[in-house]
């Protein structure tokens, strides 16, 4: 455990920045392709960030709260020893969601999300879109501001405040969320299995255009977005076993 390599990085907030700096001086600074394990000093943003950076050097990422949103962050303790904590801690091993989006102008842009692929109206006009799941369609037209798919580790955040359900890890499931919905008024979503695909195909998108994003990478001017759960692309976070991912989901559903 004592050469164990880290490597150490923070988002630009003051605190993260001052924390980064002690954690150096007392562990050394590794670059990420050298590391055994990623330290991650931020919120839940800063962790997407690096996931999405360095999700594809296949090392384990521990990531402790040093921003306003931490749900799939550690605590943040300077006192404790680094290394026993990482020693200590759970994996939780997430797959991404690929999303392969067309465009207005005929390009087609790929990139994959760890929380949700989330289909937003560009205007003031009600975004009107059929839904495909594999193959088949499903929905002939939701008229509503978006809609979106979500992982579990993704659906306690975008898709749980659009009133979608919470999902355990390991259920191997997603979370199929409208956005408020118009018509049909009463439809509330789906859980789907991991397996689906899921295909968007935007009605009238010259005169009602749409967004499409993927986390924090936003494509516009859409007109078909396929989405599919990525079976052979996969990260591993740490968790500190008192306060692990499933955990933290468990209590998200409990929660007053």
């Amino acid at each position: 455990m004592s050469t164990l390599r880290l490597a150490l990085l923070a988002s630009p907030t003051d605190d993260a920045q001052a924390a980064l700096a002690a954690l150096i001086a007392r562990h050394g600074l590794h670059a990420p392709q050298d590391a055994d394990v990623i330290v991650a000093l931020g919120g839940d943003g800063f962790m997407l960030q690096t996931l999405h950076r360095h999700g594809t050097l296949g090392r384990p990422v521990y990531g402790m709260k040093l921003g306003s949103v931490g749900f799939l962050m550690n605590h943040y303790r300077s006192e404790d020893d680094l290394l026993a904590r990482i020693a200590a801690a759970e994996p939780a091993v997430l797959h991404p969601l690929e999303m392969l989006a067309q465009t207005e102008s005929g390009a087609s842009v790929g990139s994959l999300a760890f929380n949700e692929v989330s289909l937003l109206r560009q205007t003031r006009q009600a975004a009107h879109v059929a839904i495909e799941l594999n193959g088949q369609v499903r929905l002939d037209e939701l008229i509503c501001d978006g809609v979106m798919l979500a992982t579990p580790a993704g659906s306690t955040a975008y898709n749980f405040s659009a009133h979608g359900p919470i999902l355990p890890l390991g259920a191997n499931v997603m979370a199929l969320t409208p956005i408020a919905p118009f018509r049909p008024r009463r439809w509330r979503g789906a859980v789907l299995k991991s397996g689906t695909e899921v295909r968007f195909r935007v009605l009238d998108p010259h005169k009602r255009p749409l967004s499409a994003t993927a986390d924090s990478h936003e494509v516009r001017d859409v007109t078909e977005v396929l989405v599919r759960e990525s079976r052979d692309r996969s990260v591993t976070l740490l968790f500190d076993p008192e306060h692990n991912l499933e955990e933290r989901i468990l209590i998200e559903q409990f929660a007053a």
